[in-house]
């Protein structure tokens, strides 16, 4: 078979990503995912890099639940949610997430990517505007280049840059303010009272991607909505079981009752992709059970990230500030960055480096990520191996 020009240009890419220190390796887990893991390179490693912040990945009740749904609702349901994909136990948990967030409605969807793919085509058209925030993830990037309407982007939490664009856009029919709660690389929170504020005084709709605060961010876990003191003022959350609850996938927009009732006729993700699982559903119940009946892993991750970031600033590595239990190191060398991940897998820590694109260039870091299920003793560990590779490359 004659070779395509095509993979020529495919394979100078890969080189250049292998030269720009930027490469990615996948590392391969043998164990469930919890605190302390095995991989195919290391036994007994500490896992400071997954979203499995409350540490329910692996909860024997967690599991149960999931377990036991399979014999009461089976495996899946072959179909989209609109034909023959809908069981009572959807409808439980949309009730259930509506109440816990103290949104109008809920609706499911097998990711956080797809909700977001499928909310700004819908609801916004060539006559709109949507305004960003320019540290969003990439599922709203996504999303709104599916959509017509005219894009807005806006310095990383620069309100008077959102202000200036709301100005620029009241000839619009509708204006969609869309930022992330926690902004995932950088562990910071969106100012979302200010831009509450700046919505409710231009007549704008605010949506918050809440993936890494949904379950332990807010004093019952509801979110940044919550954490923010802006509960009645968002109008769209979109967000994840993939991280704080369970782990597993599957994705939710809740929002006000036009909203979800325009997204159950229109969005095309909901229309045309298999319905969640119902294992995922019931384990999902399951956790918002434990988070209704106590505070007490929600309190034990912000406990836990303080104790972190105390104990590697008298070590003098820099960290960017924050309240979350995403704490990056920053390194700002791509290279040196990898280097030290390996480093760290070595002495029996998981950790990621992350570099251009997914953080700008020249602000390589590790992002570090805390869970209840770490312990005291885990951290210790984790800083004291941050502590060796530090001497170890002589930083």
């Amino acid at each position: 078979m004659a070779k395509k020009k095509a993979l020529d240009v495919y394979l100078q890419q890969l080189e250049d990503i292998r030269k720009a220190g930027t490469w990615r390796e996948e590392r391969v887990i043998t164990t469930p995912q919890m605190s302390r893991i095995d991989t195919t390179q290391n036994q007994d490693v500490l896992n400071l890099c997954a979203n499995n912040y409350l540490g329910l990945s692996n909860d024997s009740r967690v599991i149960k639940a999931a377990r036991d749904a399979y014999d009461t609702w089976g495996f899946g349901l072959s179909s989209v949610r609109f034909i023959c994909g809908t069981q009572l136990i959807h409808k439980r948990l949309e009730q259930r997430l509506a109440a816990f967030l103290q949104m109008d409605d809920v609706i499911l969807y097998s990711s956080c990517f797809d909700a977001n793919g499928g909310l700004f085509e819908t609801l916004l058209g060539e006559n709109d505007a949507v305004i960003s925030d320019e540290l969003n993830h990439a599922s709203i990037i996504d999303g709104i280049r599916l959509c017509k309407a005219r894009r807005l982007r806006y310095k990383n939490s620069d309100m008077a840059q959102l202000e200036q664009h709301l100005r620029d856009t009241q000839d619009c029919r509708i204006r969609l303010i869309a930022t992330d709660g926690v902004f995932s690389m950088d562990g910071y929170l969106a100012r979302l009272k200010d831009i509450c504020d700046l919505a409710e005084r231009y007549d704008a709709l605010v949506m918050v991607d809440d993936s890494h605060a949904t379950g332990f961010m807010g004093q019952a876990g509801r979110g940044t909505h919550e954490a923010c003191g802006v509960m009645g003022r968002v109008d769209i959350i979109t967000s994840t079981f993939g991280k704080a609850l369970g782990g597993a996938s599957g994705g939710f927009t809740a929002a006000r009752q036009p909203i979800v009732d325009l997204l159950r006729q229109r969005s095309r993700p909901y229309l045309f992709s298999n319905s969640l699982a119902p294992t995922i559903c019931a384990a999902t119940l399951k956790a918002l059970d434990l988070l209704e009946s106590s505070t007490e892993l929600r309190d034990r991750v912000h406990e836990n990230a303080g104790y972190f970031r105390s104990k590697m600033g008298e070590l003098g590595f820099e960290l960017l500030p924050g309240e979350h239990p995403i704490v990056p190191v920053m390194l700002y060398d791509a290279h040196v960055a990898q280097e030290m991940a390996t480093r760290m897998l070595a002495h029996g820590v998981y950790v990621i480096a992350f570099s251009y694109p997914v953080v700008p260039q020249g602000k390589a870091r590790i992002r570090t990520q805390i869970s209840a299920a770490h312990s005291h003793e885990d951290l210790d560990r984790a800083v004291g191996a941050f502590k060796a590779v530090k001497q170890e490359m002589k930083l």
